[in-house]
């Protein structure tokens, strides 16, 4: 099976009141555990990969690595790129073998945000290619995302017509308080998501996918491991797993999880050295981290997407 674009994905996730987990990928081993995850729970999946990923790993490494994913599992892939800064970028991936890609002209103005987007949209769609784009600031730092709280700017709903109609990208991602990285929120501080605005973007824009950046919800035995073998992590990290699931319900067809995956298999990794320092092998520690990261992705699909069994 080819790689897919996320059109067909939506689709059914929007008419099941699902979303699509679209997960970051850095090496080999993350993207092992999520297709395995994936494949035990028969999910699609989206691996995407961000800016940062493609300058550690390259493109050329993460493209085969996928593809052998595909080879392996049988699964319906989407290769994303997340957070694209320009066209070039977009351009690149489009041209390297990426079936979707995002092209974020966030903090641009408004005009110059649709001018940016439609240029991607018009190159992509011409090879198949779909693309996402992205209206309204999130907060938090994530690879080449650095946006301050001062900065971050909620999705205007009034936008959002004239952005997808003017631009023709294919989904869409929104500002309603998520926030990029794991440290979203002050001591005390209780996250609120703006349904509200949610609700009103999906109201202008029946049966569109609506893609959430930001989300990660790190479950507290993982924090806990962190800080049993040498870390220093808050207690309440990100977005609380219920509020996800009844965005999932709605409007939002991809949620984006990075920061989950990254905290899961340093745990795993920390608490294998710790108990077995004379260990040496590289194999020997990936492989739990790679089994935590298939066990989030389980989790995640499970009781966040609810897109388990939908293949």
């Amino acid at each position: 099976m080819p790689l897919v674009t996320t059109k067909e994905m939506f689709e059914k996730a929007y008419a099941g009141g699902y979303a699509i987990g679209a997960f970051n990928v850095n090496n080999m081993e993350i993207i092992q555990g999520i297709t395995e995850a994936a494949q035990a729970e028969r999910s699609p999946v989206i691996l995407q990969v961000s800016a940062g990923a493609r300058k550690y790993a390259k493109h050329i490494y993460l493209t085969k690595l996928v593809e052998a994913a595909i080879a392996d599992t049988d699964l319906p892939i989407a290769l994303h790129l997340d957070h694209g800064e320009n066209f070039d970028v977009c351009k690149s991936c489009i041209d390297g073998g990426f079936s979707s890609v995002m092209i974020d002209g966030s903090k641009y103005s408004f005009e110059e945000n649709i001018e940016m987007t439609r240029k991607v949209v018009e190159y992509a769609h011409a090879r198949g290619v779909t693309v996402e784009g992205e209206l309204g600031k999130l907060a938090g730092i994530e690879d080449a995302v650095n946006v301050s709280e001062a900065d971050a700017m909620f999705t205007n709903p009034a936008e959002v017509e004239e952005f997808v109609t003017r631009t023709g990208v294919d989904s869409l991602a929104i500002a309603i308080g998520t926030s990029h990285g794991a440290y979203k929120f002050k001591p005390g501080q209780k996250p609120q998501l703006r349904f509200d605005i949610l609700e009103e973007v999906g109201r202008r824009l029946p049966d569109f996918p609506i893609v959430l950046h930001g989300s990660s919800s790190v479950p507290q035995e993982y924090v806990q491991m962190v800080n049993q073998y040498g870390g220093a992590m808050p207690d309440a990290i990100g977005i609380p797993e219920e509020m996800l699931r009844q965005a999932a319900k709605m409007a939002v067809c991809k949620i984006n999880i990075d920061s989950d995956l990254r905290l899961c298999m340093t745990a795993a990794v920390r608490k294998h050295l710790a108990e077995h320092p004379d260990h040496f092998d590289p194999r020997q520690y990936l492989k739990d981290g790679r089994d935590a990261i298939r066990s989030i992705v389980q989790h995640k699909i499970r009781n966040v997407l609810g897109s388990s069994n939908t293949l």
